[in-house]
């Protein structure tokens, strides 16, 4: 279906001057125009008259076509069904693009990210008296392979990945609400509200779905459990619902730092490069790269306590309660 759009354009032509030319049909010509773009086309028609000119007015009319231009037929659907994707709209193809790219990365990381999960909660594991050892990388590696196989590198992965889609989803709606909730009177978004409204977005997607994160920290660390749901089954029985939101706590007290050092990071890095390099792609990525470790790493205190407090039978109640615990300042959290 096109839309057509009328509009009409008023301009003074100072270098023409006036004439008292009497304007009849008869020494009136139309002239049709056709103007061709890439986008959009404009057609109208003009005036032209014999002799001086008095005026001019010009009406045109733009034809905006829909963005989806080709739809498969019905043979094509039968011999080749993947062309249904083109049906599909393209925000909700961006989307499920993201999903499954995201899947594929958490399923490529999932063997290191099971080993930094045993370097972190291995104190509580093995018990209070064994809470200042810590377990080193190739030792988390050995035992993975030893005791459980190579399978045992993804335990735990699934509730990971089905976890990204209701993050993703709530993440994006919530950014979209909390923008136009901190932006100002003319609509505009500033450098803080963007801030804001990213780090109010981080938190309610963590908030809803942060008992899967919990299930996937069961799933990974604590013997005996081969499933999720019946890690479920064993948290609501002994536990209670309140399991599901162990160390809830630094993990939203952690999203609004983590992306303010992101943010300020980048920022500050792509700055000091020289101006033809800023705006390179491969500028983005590593100035990424690097503002994402940085904010990790001054991070990854408050994450290895929420690990920490996910376990069962933890004696930490409280972020506060971690820290003294361990005798000495945060960064030694950083169980490398």
């Amino acid at each position: 279906m096109k839309k057509s759009q009328v509009s009409l354009s008023c301009r003074e032509i100072p270098a023409l001057k006036s004439s008292n030319v009497p304007i009849s049909s008869s020494i009136v010509e139309p002239e049709f125009y056709l103007l061709q773009t890439n986008r959009s086309s404009h057609a109208g028609t003009s005036t032209r008259l014999r002799g001086n000119v008095s005026n001019f007015a010009s009406l045109s009319m733009e034809e905006k076509k829909e963005e989806r231009e080709f739809y498969p037929t019905s043979n094509q659907l039968l011999k080749r069904p993947l062309a249904l994707l083109a049906l599909v709209p393209k925000d909700a193809a961006l989307f499920a693009a993201g999903a499954i790219a995201g899947a594929a990365a958490k399923t490529v990381t999932a063997p290191l990210d099971r080993i930094k999960l045993l370097m972190q909660t291995h104190g509580v594991r093995v018990g209070q008296e064994g809470v200042r050892k810590g377990i080193g990388f190739i030792e988390a590696i050995t035992l993975i392979g030893r005791e459980e196989g190579i399978k045992g590198y993804w335990k735990g992965n699934l509730p990971q990945v089905i976890r990204i889609i209701p993050y993703s989803a709530v993440q994006l709606f919530a950014y979209e609400t909390y923008k136009k909730l901190f932006s100002g009177k003319d609509g505009t978004l500033s450098v803080i509200g963007r801030l804001a409204a990213g780090a109010c977005a981080g938190m309610t997607s963590t908030f809803v779905t942060y008992p899967l994160d919990v299930l996937r920290l069961r799933l990974a660390v604590e013997p005996g459990y081969k499933t999720m749901t019946r890690v479920a089954f064993n948290m609501l029985k002994e536990e209670g619902v309140a399991s599901f939101y162990s160390g809830l706590g630094p993990s939203l007290i952690g999203i609004a730092p983590y992306i303010a050092v992101n943010f300020c990071v980048f920022d500050l890095v792509k700055k000091a490069l020289p101006e033809e390099y800023q705006k390179r792609t491969e500028t983005s990525l590593i100035t990424g790269l690097i503002s994402a470790t940085v904010a990790t790493v001054l991070c990854y205190p408050l994450d290895t306590v929420r690990r920490q407090m996910q376990m069962r039978g933890t004696p930490y109640k409280t972020v506060l309660d971690a820290f003294p615990a361990y005798g000495l300042p945060p960064l030694t959290l950083l169980s490398v």
